[in-house]
């Protein structure tokens, strides 16, 4: 197998999983915070990270050895579990896919003055055809390509016009004035929860890159993709620094877009459109294709009929979302119930890597099984805060 060949899925499973962490909620939240905390958010964004890389790659990892998709695996380890594992994923896919279709809406919105819902019904179409397509997965790897790389190429041009102080940002990075566990929790949740961490593992499957002699592989595409997110996260805190730090408190409405406008002026608030469309389009397409792909398990019409069922999910949210907007209260809910889902699978998915019907011949690393647990603890605590 040639190398080309070979590392095509891995590089594509990265940036499945990055664009699709990055979406309208990712650049909201990253701004927000970089308000709250100034150059200190430098060292949430550092231990997020760090955090992110110890679920996804114990998921990632457990996975690929197995050969087989999350809801299977969760099944396996204990009876009924990977349904309610599908459910929690379609359920909190289809309701984010409203925020998702609403974020490309305002993005088509800034960039052409087109109503948001016209926007969003243009963004559905485009996601539409890139799933009937018959080679709908090579379609989706380099729609993600190439929309994650304008978005970082775009990123680049607002932080030097920011001129943020990179020195002090370095600094706090490390050395931090203040620390907010609950930033950093809600980061890794905004990186890693939900459907996010499926997405690449679950393309990797597809791509056949499974079993013990592709896990140093996966390894690397696993890190590879949340390096790319957590860039995107750097560039955008730096841009924001640039603009606090000059004594500018963003905008409560909208600070995402304050931070492209106050940074760049007219052209840096069209950049934001261009990155607020590209952010939610790929996370339309990584919803719907992961929320499918664990409905797959359900009966083999979904698998047979897989393009009609993505087409329709993607309807259903934009339906929904026409019908009534981002609906406010399902998404509180959905997304408290999305919350649990992280600390769900890993408990599920490390349980799966001492089983030998499982995971073969594969052996889980104890450092990754003790790092997996932790992150576990971590996001367990803040979804059970979440409900109280």
């Amino acid at each position: 197998m040639n190398n080309k060949k070979y590392s095509s899925p891995l590089i594509a499973a990265a940036f499945l999983m990055a664009t699709s962490a990055i979406g309208p909620g990712f650049l909201t939240q990253t701004a927000v915070f970089t308000n709250k905390l100034f150059a200190s958010f430098g060292f949430v964004i550092l231990i997020s990270i760090l955090l992110d890389i110890g679920a996804q790659l114990n998921i990632w990892r457990i996975l690929c050895a197995s050969g087989k998709r999350a809801q299977v695996v969760a099944n396996e380890v204990l009876p009924g579990a990977g349904y309610v594992l599908t459910i929690l994923v379609a359920l909190g896919g289809l309701a984010f896919n409203c925020g998702n279709l609403a974020g490309a809406g305002l993005g088509l919105n800034v960039l052409t003055g087109l109503d948001v819902k016209i926007g969003a019904s243009i963004s559905a179409v485009i996601t539409i055809i890139v799933f009937i397509n018959k080679e709908s997965l090579k379609w989706m790897d380099v729609f993600a390509k190439i929309l994650g790389t304008v978005m970082i190429l775009l990123m680049v041009y607002v932080v030097i016009a920011s001129d943020p102080p990179i020195s002090n940002a370095l600094h706090e990075s490390f050395l931090p004035k203040k620390v907010d566990f609950m930033a950093i929790i809600t980061l890794v949740g905004g990186t890693v929860g939900g459907y996010i961490s499926f997405a690449g593992a679950h393309r990797l499957i597809d791509a056949g890159k499974t079993g013990t002699e592709n896990i140093g592989a996966v390894s690397k595409s696993a890190v590879s993709a949340i390096l790319l997110a957590s860039t995107m996260r750097a560039m955008l805190f730096l841009a924001a620094l640039g603009v606090v730090s000059k004594g500018i408190s963003l905008n409560t409405e909208n600070p995402a877009a304050d931070v492209f406008q106050q940074a760049a002026g007219l052209l840096g608030y069209k950049i934001f459109g261009i990155i607020m469309w590209s952010a939610a389009i790929t996370s339309v397409v990584g919803s719907a294709y992961t929320s499918v792909s664990f409905l797959k398990s359900i009966h083999p019409l979904i698998v047979k009929k897989e393009a009609m069922v993505l087409t329709l999910f993607v309807l259903v949210s934009l339906a929904v979302f026409i019908a009534i907007g981002q609906p406010v209260k399902i998404l509180v809910t959905v997304g408290a119930l999305n919350g649990l889902i992280l600390p769900i699978a890993l408990l599920l998915i490390i349980a799966a890597s001492y089983n030998k019907n499982i995971v073969g011949e594969y052996r889980h690393p104890l450092w990754l099984k003790l790092f997996g647990w932790m992150v576990m603890v971590a996001t367990l605590l803040l979804s059970i805060k979440s409900f109280l």
